[in-house]
């Protein structure tokens, strides 16, 4: 049984991906929102923000669509009236469907099968945007994702061919996993790094469908079994035998040989130790937007010296063993749930050297060219907002990080935050971090 949540807070801080962002990777589609007006505002602004409205159209559900029964017949000529309007027809559409189709028990199959009937050289992809389902075990999120590759067919295996399955942003160049399948004499493939439709069909050669993220288990699972290869899960992680088993577990699947753990664990000490002596005992609060594994990255961070003062995530605790480190290990670290209503009147207070009773209250200062002057360094968006500072790494969902080569990368990223202050206000306003936009 699902627990009961009541009432939830929204971190105004907007740099996280929605259901528009990650359809956009799909090169040279076409997204089409099926949905009541108040709906279809959030979205539209979405496309918008990222100069992407030429690939973006709506259908308006109004209360007589619910009332008259006619709700196959609206999506199925809506549509096709968009595609007619079109200047040039998409290879693919991505068609959102939301909460109240599924209300009314909205004949789905029936729709897309007469849209596929009309239109036969497009490729037409079953999309939700139902929030209504925000807390199911297969969550919009996680549905996203399949849906990325869901129009791929299977093609002739190519043993050479790995594919990197659901994530946002391709991985470093020198990331460990790129090391070593090129090692192995195979090629990463990945969705973020595919310009074209064609290209983007031709990941069906993959020989094996790797994961790094939880939420991409599934599409990975399902892609795998669709193309008939193996599916295989190498958590995000920020705990250095958590990635060395990884890595080996990677290895071994593609041929190879992971052996320059000691290497690779001293590279990144020394990089920490770097911004460690930058940084010093500033106080550091980490959240679950910049990282997968927000408790991971605290814990890392204190094993190396840090001075982390905070956690702030949508979810605390569970099974989390790193959580229960924190716990045990750091005393009066503060973890905060972020969706919870009271972090709305939120208020951090920092230990600043120099203060009779060693605290003060963070306000935010804006000095001559606006930028805020408070000296906490948040690592997210969100730890960014909740403690008012302008020294922040500005990142979501791990970004192209992963394994050492990813520690070592932050903790350039950090070094850069902590000394060059950034404004605020004009960064969290932005959707979609990595996506151009026109603010």
């Amino acid at each position: 049984m699902l627990k009961q949540t009541g009432l939830e807070y929204s971190v105004p801080a907007r740099g996280g991906w929605t259901i528009v962002h990650v359809g956009m990777l799909v090169p040279e589609a076409h997204e089409i929102f099926v949905c009541a007006a108040g709906c279809l505002r959030g979205v539209v602004l979405s496309a918008a923000e990222m100069n992407l409205t030429d690939r973006f159209s709506t259908v308006a559900i109004e209360e007589h669509n619910v009332t008259d029964g006619d709700m196959e017949e609206l999506l199925v000529e809506g549509v096709t009236d968009i595609l007619n309007r079109l200047k040039k027809r998409p290879p693919c559409v991505l068609i959102y469907t939301s909460c109240i189709h599924h209300f009314m028990g909205t004949d789905l199959d029936d729709c897309f099968r007469a849209l596929s009937e009309r239109f036969p050289e497009v490729d037409f992809v079953d999309c939700y945007m139902t929030p209504t389902m925000r807390k199911s075990t297969l969550n919009p999120d996680k549905m996203m994702r399949k849906r990325l590759y869901a129009a791929i067919k299977p093609l002739k295996t190519d043993d050479r061919d790995v594919l990197l399955c659901g994530n946002c942003f391709a991985v470093s160049e020198t990331s460990e996993i790129k090391t070593l399948i090129k090692k192995a004499g195979k090629r990463l493939l990945e969705l973020p790094s595919v310009d074209n439709y064609s290209d983007y069909k031709k990941l069906g050669t993959a020989g094996l469908i790797i994961s790094n993220l939880s939420v991409a288990k599934d599409a990975a699972d399902e892609l795998a079994e669709k193309l008939g290869v193996k599916s295989l899960q190498i958590p995000f992680s920020f705990g250095y035998e958590e990635i060395r088993d990884n890595l080996e577990k990677l290895a071994k699947e593609i041929g190879t040989t992971y052996d320059t753990f000691e290497a690779d664990k001293a590279r990144a000490d020394e990089a920490l130790r770097k911004a460690h002596d930058v940084i010093g005992n500033c106080e550091i609060a980490v959240d679950g937007m910049i990282t997968t594994r927000p408790y991971s990255l605290a814990r890392l961070l204190a094993e190396h010296g840090f001075n982390v003062s905070a956690v702030f995530s949508d979810s605390v605790g569970g099974e989390d063993t790193d959580y229960e480190w924190l716990k045990s290990n750091i005393p009066g670290i503060r973890f905060e749930k972020c969706v919870s209503p009271e972090m709305r009147t939120f208020s951090y207070k920092a230990k600043i050297s120099g203060d009779s009773d060693g605290t003060c209250e963070t306000k935010i200062v804006y000095d001559a060219n606006n930028k805020s002057t408070a000296k906490v360094l948040a690592l997210g968006q969100k730890a960014a907002y909740f403690t008012q500072t302008g020294y922040f790494v500005d990142m979501v969902e791990n970004g192209p990080l992963y394994g050492f080569d990813g520690i070592v990368e932050l903790s350039r990223m950090m070094t850069d935050a902590f000394i060059n202050v950034k404004d605020l206000k004009k960064t969290l306003d932005i959707k979609g971090w990595g996506c151009e936009s026109c603010i």
